[in-house]
């Protein structure tokens, strides 16, 4: 497909001295900050940027809930370790832990395939449709606007996804100001190729999260299959490797302080241009009561890991993902405080409106930024509740694969175009993907317990926030509840693979008529998560309507402080630029931009999190670096860190040298801008990378892996 590059209209015009460490910029923006580009070190063409068909962007891909890139001709795919873990967790047994001890396959035959549902896609579209979208919305509010604009997105959708192995989506821009459709060739089988054991992936565990210095190993390396007619497949032993169209070379030559750098990614949420009552809400409500609710899941599945063995592997990577988000959510609240977000955000945006008033076209934009922050204020009535069945949806397994049954049988008479989001015919091979592997991941005690914790606290809610269908399921207090979970899950055979796939492909009458506990208890609550779902997309649809005047005047203060303006992240490719950067954390304390082996010996207590494997000890103390080493250091690096932009999402992102070569692998951020993805402070954001010179010595001289690094083209 030929990719259009889009040029942005004068609102989104660039500010021509953006700083170069600000910013998760859209490929088609990168053309007009050529010159920055060109100052800050870049050797490339920043017009190549903006062609999603050509290296080096056409090499990165979205893998798993983060960022990955091609590294060979035969479809090698290099990644964090943590976003591969839920690859390990699923291969990993009691008898075969190769989340403990890692895994180098010993040929082709050897690579592991992945949990079904894991995929792979690469951006090759990305097109303005904003015209299309907004078209059949006009004139039209709440739940009217949002279905209008579901209803022609999904039109655009499917027929772009009349071509058959890509997935496609229409992504949000300045929040309903614009409308890109994006283009994806989804793959399917993928294999784990090589990863290193926990005490080197995830050296340091919660200590170290969002901590610099840094000594993690935290990549993974895995391979693309496709069938043998070129074509995405599932897993077959008949597959061949993916030839994708380039690939990124891994650099022999590492990095230095105040050398230029460039991250290519699929950054997640961003939140920078949300309004003032939004940040003090994140900071007053959101951030704390997650934090609780997420700290109490985390005890409960390491309680019954340290009884169970076997369960405690089951929801080892639900485990990592929750203690990663309690420290991220952390961080970001003491961030903000320290920052005093509310009120310098409360102070901007009063300015900001103090500017409007001046403006010819505040008359225009005033009342729909009045009404818009209204809307936002009536949210607060019901958070609590949604944050509660939210989780109970997000946070189980089989009770979430029961609610996407029920809600397939919802969904399947309707004609495809009118069926919910995630329950088209298109997502269906997606959800029996995610049911075929549930029990790998699922333990009834540790189930029951978590719904017991999140159910406990919604029966505490005030009674203007419950759901009469939830009272009926799980009762109104704690030994209605007990019992309730006993009974549903005593009776339901959902943990057999065979029952799920069978309830998967029944009809409507035999899921409504069904006498499995768990199921019937889904149905129940599936009359009022569609309630909660309207009253979401009416409001959604309002603030999608209304939301783009308060953008069209951000947008017109921001380029008049001379400010950086782009589309907050979502999950969309963004290029981020800087330079290889020390951190002066606070008063009198200053870190230097590499860390080396000798940090892990240092660390090393030989207890977890930080109980470096004997092979890479003695490897380190043996000192065999050769070529790996860092020339002015005079020692092994390990990891290092520069003023890239970047957030969720962004892990697994390759980072370039001037020269377009891969030499880290993003994975991190400080603790002191971890609220970047709300506020921006240049003074403390900084990325944590995987130094590639550490990944392939690992490769070399400690878990040896010579085929591999040969096709990697760094043979030593």
């Amino acid at each position: 497909m030929r990719i259009r590059t889009m040029m942005l209209g004068a609102a989104m015009a660039l500010a021509l001295d953006a700083k170069a460490d600000e910013g998760m910029w859209m490929p088609s923006q990168l053309p007009t900050i050529d010159k920055a580009l060109r100052e800050a070190g870049y050797r490339g063409n920043p017009k190549d940027l903006a062609d999603l068909t050509k290296a080096p962007l056409n090499a990165v891909v979205r893998i798993g809930g983060g960022t990955g890139a091609f590294v060979s001709a035969d479809g090698l795919v290099v990644t964090n370790h943590h976003v591969a873990f839920g690859v390990i967790q699923y291969n990993s047994k009691p008898d075969r832990d190769l989340i403990t001890d890692g895994y180098v396959a010993p040929d082709r035959k050897g690579e592991l395939p992945a949990n079904p549902d894991y995929r792979l896609r690469v951006t090759v579209g990305f097109d303005k449709v904003t015209d299309r979208v907004l078209a059949g919305a006009a004139g039209k509010t709440g739940r009217a606007y949002y279905d209008a604009v579901d209803a022609a997105s999904k039109a655009l959708v499917a027929e772009c996804e009349k071509e058959q192995g890509y997935r496609c989506s229409v992504a949000n821009m300045f929040y309903g100001r614009d409308f890109y459709l994006v283009k994806q060739l989804e793959l399917r089988d993928l294999r784990l190729v090589y990863a290193p054991p926990r005490a080197i992936g995830n050296y340091g565990d919660e200590v170290d999260n969002f901590v610099w210095p840094r000594h993690a190993g935290d990549f993974t390396v895995l391979r693309a299959y496709v069938g043998p007619d070129g074509k995405p497949a599932d897993f077959s032993p008949d597959n061949k490797p993916y030839h994708p169209p380039s690939h990124l070379q891994v650099a022999r030559e590492g990095v230095a302080e105040g050398d230029f750098v460039m991250l290519a990614g699929y950054p997640g949420i961003t939140y920078r241009h949300r309004t003032a009552a939004e940040f003090a809400d994140q900071i007053e409500w959101r951030l704390p009561s997650s934090i609780d609710v997420l700290k109490q899941l985390q005890g409960i599945i390491e309680d019954q890991g340290k009884a169970d063995r076997e369960a405690g592997i089951k929801y080892a990577s639900q485990l990592q993902s929750l203690k990663n988000g309690i420290k991220r959510f952390s961080g970001e609240l003491e961030g903000l405080e320290r920052s005093d977000a509310v009120t310098i955000r409360r102070d901007d945006e009063a300015a900001m409106l103090a500017w409007l008033a001046t403006q010819p076209d505040a008359g225009a934009l005033k009342p729909n930024i009045d009404e818009a922050m209204k809307l936002i204020a009536a949210g607060k009535d019901v958070r609590e509740r949604d944050l509660l069945i939210g989780l109970l949806s997000s946070q189980t397994q089989l009770m979430r694969g029961a609610l996407a049954i029920d809600r397939l049988s919802v969904e399947r008479p309707k004609p495809d175009a009118a069926r919910e989001a995630g329950y088209q015919q298109r997502d269906e091979e997606l959800i029996q993907s995610q049911l075929k592997q549930a029990q790998r991941r699922y333990d009834p005690r540790v189930e029951k317990a978590m719904i017991s914790a999140l159910m406990t606290r919604y029966q505490a809610l005030p009674a203007a926030q419950h759901l009469p269908e939830f009272d009926a399921v799980f009762g109104r207090n704690a030994s209605e509840l007990a019992r309730a979970l006993d009974r549903i899950y005593g009776g339901t055979g959902m943990s057999d693979e065979a029952t799920r796939l069978r309830l998967f492909s029944a009809s409507s009458a035999d899921i409504a008529g069904s006498k499995d506990t768990l199921l019937a208890a889904a149905h129940a609550l599936q009359p009022a998560l569609l309630r909660v779902e309207d009253e979401r997309k009416s409001r959604e649809g309002d603030l999608m309507r209304l939301r783009p005047a308060y953008m069209q005047a951000l947008i017109g203060y921001r380029e008049k402080q001379g400010r950086a303006v782009y589309p907050d992240a979502n999950s969309t490719l963004r290029v981020s630029y800087g330079k290889v950067t020390p951190l002066a954390a606070r008063d009198a304390v200053t870190y230097g931009p590499v860390t080396t082996v000798a940090g892990i010996v240092e660390k090393n207590t030989g207890k977890a999190p930080f109980d470096a494997p004997k092979p890479l000890l003695d490897a380190i103390a043996k000192g065999d670096f050769g070529q790996y080493a860092d020339p002015k250091l005079k020692a092994m690096p390990v990891d290092f860190l520069s003023n890239l932009d970047t957030t969720g999402g962004n892990s697994g992102s390759p980072v370039l040298n001037a020269k377009g070569e891969l030499v880290g692998l993003n994975f991190d951020s400080n603790w002191e801008a971890v609220s970047a993805s709300w506020m921006y402070d240049p003074r403390y954001k900084r990325a944590i990378h995987v130094d590639m010179r550490y990944m392939r010595w690992l490769m070399d001289k400690v878990y040896p892996a010579p085929a591999l690094l040969k096709e990697l083209g760094v043979a030593p």
